[in-house]
């Protein structure tokens, strides 16, 4: 039986475990969106393979200026971006370790002080979330959107793309498309969220259009076998509704991906950082429908992670909030040893404090 802690292989991305950090927005990233050497350190303090992650995803990444949702979260649209997350890699990959990032575009999750000329967020829909985002002096209601023409939407798929090529250009592995928790992806496929009459609205089959639009794009533009994909079928985060068929909505989805030959799917189970058990859902069902690479998120701990491992209903897990507090997360599950309690005041923005300094588990065992 496999177990959490062997090597595995997801397209052209070898890992040496099985074990996954969760993308964690920190809210750290210098003027213009640059990720800076402090990110570095935070990366790779949890790169080892032996004591942290097998595989790090980023923080959720903007893909464009108008895709920025979150004050101080860093880019990938300038070439100074490039060049600062180029640092982040060559320190990952200098502890052995593997990193992918998140492509996000936020949709209406967004300020007007965030957009470019101060412009309305985009999205399927004109209609407000009921949401906040995080500014510079805390959190505010999102604004108000405007709904994407249907020929502005062709860009905004490239802008996906080049966005996958400069993951190349500064050395990422691979990338993870953004498409859950109530961002643009997910305003599309979702009709709670999604009110349009056009060929992107409407039926299962065309509010899907976005999200097989965005993958096939960045598939072609680096490689299926390097691109990932995050999807959360029942999380109600960012004012998204529940779809009236969710089954039918993700399971078709995943099925309609699979001839693609991504490198995984990613799955929130449940409410994002909530309830497994929000609402019902087969996850075995979508898996089956996907054929590929399985890595779930949310809610795992040690026990479970090696249960769903050895058990089959997962070939990866991926920890979130657990290796904020411990950069050496993947040590303490071998060893079944204590965890590091993470500060949440320091979850968003700051510098070392609650990022770089947890301790390891020989410093607190010293």
């Amino acid at each position: 039986m496999p177990t959490l802690f062997d090597p595995f292989r997801l397209g052209d991305i070898e890992v040496a475990t099985r074990l996954v950090m969760a993308p964690l927005t920190r809210n750290r990233a210098g003027p213009g969106h640059v990720p800076t050497p402090l990110m570095a350190e935070y990366y790779a303090q949890r790169a080892d393979p032996s004591s942290g992650a097998g595989l790090l995803i980023t923080e959720a990444t903007p893909i464009s200026q108008q895709g920025q949702g979150y004050a101080d979260t860093p880019g990938l649209w300038t070439a100074e971006q490039v060049r600062g997350w180029r640092r982040v890699t060559d320190a990952v990959h200098a502890r052995g370790g593997r990193i992918v990032v998140q492509l996000w575009h936020v949709g209406r999750i967004s300020h007007v002080s965030l957009q470019p000329g101060g412009a309305a967020p985009v999205s399927s829909t004109a209609r407000r979330a009921a949401g906040r985002t995080w500014l510079r002096h805390g959190m505010e209601p999102v604004s108000e959107p405007r709904a994407l023409r249907g020929d502005e939407i062709p860009g905004i798929v490239q802008d996906y793309a080049r966005a996958a090529s400069a993951a190349m250009d500064a050395g990422f592995d691979g990338v993870e498309v953004h498409g859950a928790n109530g961002y643009l992806i997910e305003q599309f496929l979702r009709a709670s969220v999604n009110d349009r009459s056009d060929e992107w609205g409407g039926s299962p089959e065309n509010r899907r259009r976005f999200l097989l639009a965005v993958v096939e794009a960045v598939a072609a533009a680096i490689g299926a076998a390097r691109t990932g994909l995050r999807l959360s079928p029942v999380t109600p985060a960012n004012d998204a509704g529940a779809d009236a068929d969710a089954q039918s909505l993700y399971t078709g989805a995943a099925a309609a991906l699979a001839p693609l030959g991504l490198a995984y799917l990613h799955v929130v189970e449940g409410a994002t950082g909530g309830p497994r058990d929000v609402a019902p859902f087969d996850y075995a069902a979508m898996r089956s429908a996907f054929g590929g690479p399985w890595m779930v998120n949310n809610g795992y701990d040690r026990a479970m992670a090696i249960d769903a491992v050895a058990g089959g209903r997962a070939d990866l897990v991926a920890f979130g909030r657990a290796f904020i507090a411990n950069p050496d997360l993947g040590r303490r599950l071998r060893e079944d040893a204590p965890l590091n309690a993470p500060d949440r005041s320091t979850f968003y923005g700051g510098g070392a404090a609650g990022y770089t300094d947890y301790p390891t588990l020989d410093a607190v065992r010293a």
